[in-house]
């Protein structure tokens, strides 16, 4: 039963329209290079070998944070109401799972900076040519937060009036079902193959090269090291949140904690898995170049996780809907 609590006339059109005003730069910036714009571009970025397939790059990213603006608009509209569950889920999976790395990596780049004295984004090799303008990545990421600030708090706030139901209570409230040892099993499957990416990562934070393609071994910054390691935390968590759910870990904890661990840690791995592979694809100067066979593993183990940890989660959540006292 869908329940609506009373509504914040001046909390929600505010996270709205501080969704839709975060898109406008970094769309803004997408135009104008998919227009063949070298704004923010310095000369000799990779980015500027290989136009058509950015052009093809930028495009995608444009309909993806398009994709912002619509579900600020559903999450705030009483049409939005109507939508069935995984056409408004499934979109949001992937937006918190794109966005939560930048929300975590960004500020830690920013900190990581301050106390090497380096900029955001330059090569650690002075002959290295850089990859975009330093301004760039401040006004990109911190539209980013935004975003992912105003939109998870839309969500949070429409996921309690119409679902909230569906995760009351504490971990230890959770009653054995009949199909218990069928999410342990999966569970187990989803914690095994999350220690690839997660154990990938960390090595690659650690300055390691290894299996890594010549194109992302050379002139790599601090920059990257932070985010493989957010990477690497965020294939913990989400395999935490699962092993929780599935074998009653912390069973004085609210239910809805390892939840949010699943579902932020499993959109990130998957999300930016299959980013990390197209992406490894698109900017390559020939099959030398391309990604590695220990790349592409990594990546396809991500998505499998992801996609494994969706599939559990929409069972849970049917489970539970169907009957409130039962788990699966």
């Amino acid at each position: 039963m869908t329940t609506v609590a009373a509504p914040r006339p001046a909390l929600r059109p505010a996270l709205r329209a501080a969704a839709i005003a975060a898109c406008l730069p970094y769309l803004c910036l997408k135009f104008a290079w998919v227009a063949g714009s070298h704004l923010g571009i310095p000369d000799h970025s990779v980015l500027l070998a290989h136009r058509a397939s950015m052009a093809a790059a930028n495009s995608a990213s444009v309909l993806m944070d398009s994709c912002v603006i619509v579900l600020a608009l559903l999450l705030t509209r009483p049409w939005g109401l109507r939508v069935r569950a995984w056409l408004l889920a499934l979109p949001m999976w992937l937006a918190t799972g794109l966005l939560a790395p930048v929300m975590t990596g960004y500020p830690l780049q920013l900190l990581v900076r301050a106390l090497s004295g380096t900029a955001v984004g330059k090569p650690s090799d002075p002959a290295s040519a850089p990859f975009l303008d330093e301004w760039v990545f401040g006004v990109v990421y911190t539209g980013f937060i935004i975003q992912g600030l105003a939109l998870g708090t839309l969500f949070a706030l429409y996921a309690r009036d119409r679902w909230g139901h569906l995760w009351r209570g504490r971990l230890g409230e959770l009653p054995d079902g009949t199909v218990r040892p069928a999410l342990r099993t999966a569970a187990g499957a989803v914690a095994v193959l999350s220690l690839l990416p997660a154990g990938t990562h960390l090595l690659w934070s650690t300055g390691s090269a290894a299996g890594l393609s010549p194109s992302l071994a050379e002139g790599r910054t601090a920059d990257q090291y932070v985010v493989e390691a957010v990477f690497a935390a965020f294939a913990v968590l989400g395999a935490a949140g699962v092993l929780m759910v599935a074998f009653g870990l912390g069973r004085s904890l609210p239910l809805r904690i390892p939840l949010a661990l699943a579902w932020l840690g499993s959109g990130a791995t998957a999300c930016w898995g299959g980013w990390l592979w197209l992406s490894a694809l698109t900017v390559t100067d020939g099959a030398a170049d391309g990604p590695t066979a220990l790349m592409d593993l990594t990546y396809a183990v991500q998505m499998i996780v992801g996609t494994l940890v969706v599939t559990l989660g929409a069972r849970f959540f049917a489970e539970r809907r169907r009957h409130p006292g039962r788990t699966p």
